[in-house]
């Protein structure tokens, strides 16, 4: 018996082989682990033996999937609270400096994100703009997530305090989750986030079937080959796995996107509550999670929809071709791929906003109240290929002034998290109406502060060391 990654997992009924894969795999992979409040420390090795000694130490602080799926079940049947999350990731550079030779051999993981390579393929700004601690290199990455302060910093404190004198922290970033009035979670921007997910477990596909709107039209789930990845570093590859792992520093000007949002509205002549849908033009959704090509106003169930597609929207007089969440998942509607070949791209992600704010994100404010820095996305993306996931979604449709591909469209970057020169864009004035009118670029309102490419291991391999 072997662990069949051609399908979603039943982890309630595992056994065998992919019960003991369970067993060393890290947590937050295939489920996402409660990290409202987040440490991210990353690291750098002098010396290979203490740092083989403090990855041995850390895994007696970490805990497995299969131990985070059974705390969730604890949870849900009586409340029971769960523990802290400690994640570790190592990049290629942290593996050759341990003398680790037969590591995950991924092209753009050996590549690694601060090579001039990598940045030209993603349109990357200079390192030397980064955050400092961003412009050497990182050799290791440890998350501690919890769903309190308190328990999140004890975790953390304890893992520093096992660092040698020999391991460096370059950089710390505290991430801090961030809710609207109905407890669903926003980014810095206000709008839902982290609703459309590939789902690998079979029991969150059932869950979304019977607890949410669906999955008839659309349906999450994705094979373990889409996020698990063999440990070929672990004692037995063909049970222990790991994952890819995109971190990037992303930081929001509000201020900036607040007054884009009220010029498009401008632009469009756009009056009283409809001057939301400008807002919803540039994201895919309202603020509340509804998407724009279901319906012209908010107003979305809770949670907010996921079983839809643009099939019903394909000249897309709903939903503008260029909008974040059409860019970055197109459902089946890009051009270029098939619905399954296309759906490959997709990757788990885990992200948490960071940076305090005076500021309701849902208030209605003047853009000059807003932040225009110090806020923004703590990225966090699980891959099992990080050329046809991450780097994909980021190079070939957000930063594509030509995807999604419509005959005698040029839809523009992603006004979110596209990088590059920006053009004029075409906006349905009325909702479902045939009326365009072309309107001035979104001005760039996310900048990378920093961020790398890591592998995270089996706790069987680092146990090993």
């Amino acid at each position: 018996m072997s662990v069949d990654l051609s399908t979603t997992l039943s982890w309630t009924t595992a056994s065998g082989d992919a019960a003991t894969m369970l067993g060393e795999l890290q947590p937050n992979i295939l489920k996402a682990h409660v990290r409202d409040h987040l440490s991210a420390l990353f690291l750098t090795f002098g010396d290979p033996a203490e740092a083989r000694a403090l990855l041995v130490s850390v895994t007696g602080k970490m805990k497995s999937a299969k131990e985070h799926l059974t705390e969730v079940g604890g949870f849900k049947s009586g409340g029971a609270a769960g523990t802290p999350y400690v994640g570790v990731g190592l990049t290629a550079a942290g593996y050759r400096v341990l003398g680790v030779e037969n590591f995950p051999q991924d092209e753009a993981f050996r590549r690694g994100m601060a090579a001039p390579d990598t940045r030209r393929r993603l349109n990357d700004p200079p390192r030397s703009t980064f955050d400092p601690g961003y412009h050497g290199e990182i050799h290791a990455v440890v998350l501690v997530g919890d769903a309190t302060d308190k328990a999140m910093t004890a975790r953390r404190n304890e893992i520093l305090g096992l660092l040698p004198d020999s391991v460096t922290v370059a950089a710390e970033e505290t991430g801090l989750g961030r809710v609207n009035a109905r407890g669903e979670g926003i980014e810095h921007f206000g709008y839902v986030d982290g609703r459309s997910q590939p789902l690998f477990l079979t029991e969150d596909v059932d869950a979304e079937k019977n607890s949410t709107d669906g999955i008839n039209v659309w349906n999450p789930a994705a094979p373990l080959s889409q996020v698990l990845v063999a440990d070929t570093a672990a004692p037995d590859p063909g049970v222990h796995f790991g994952s890819y792992f995109v971190f990037r520093k992303l930081e929001q000007n509000v201020r900036r996107f607040k007054q884009a949002e009220s010029d498009l509205a401008d632009t469009l002549g756009l009056t009283g509550d409809d001057r939301e849908r400008a807002g919803a033009m540039i994201i895919g959704r309202f603020e509340d999670g509804t998407p724009l090509t279901t319906q012209r106003e908010d107003g979305a169930e809770s949670p907010v929809s996921n079983n839809f597609t643009y099939e019903s929207d394909r000249a897309a007089l709903k939903c503008p071709f260029q909008a974040h969440i059409r860019k970055t998942n197109p459902r089946g509607s890009g051009g270029a791929e098939q619905p399954p070949e296309e759906r490959l791209h997709l990757m788990a992600r885990r992200g948490v906003t960071y940076g305090e704010r005076p500021d309701d994100p849902n208030a209605d404010l003047p853009p000059a109240a807003r932040p225009s820095g110090g806020v923004g996305l703590l990225f966090m993306a699980f891959n099992s290929v990080l050329g046809n996931q991450f780097e994909f979604t980021q190079a070939i449709w957000a930063d594509n002034p030509g995807f999604p591909i419509v005959e005698g469209v040029t839809p523009g970057l992603d006004p979110v998290i596209g990088q590059g020169t920006r053009a004029p864009s075409d906006y349905t004035v009325d909702w479902g109406g045939s009326a365009q009118h072309p309107a001035d670029p979104v001005p760039q309102s996310v900048t990378l502060k920093g961020g790398e490419y890591f592998f995270m291991p089996s706790l069987a391999f680092l146990r090993s060391l």
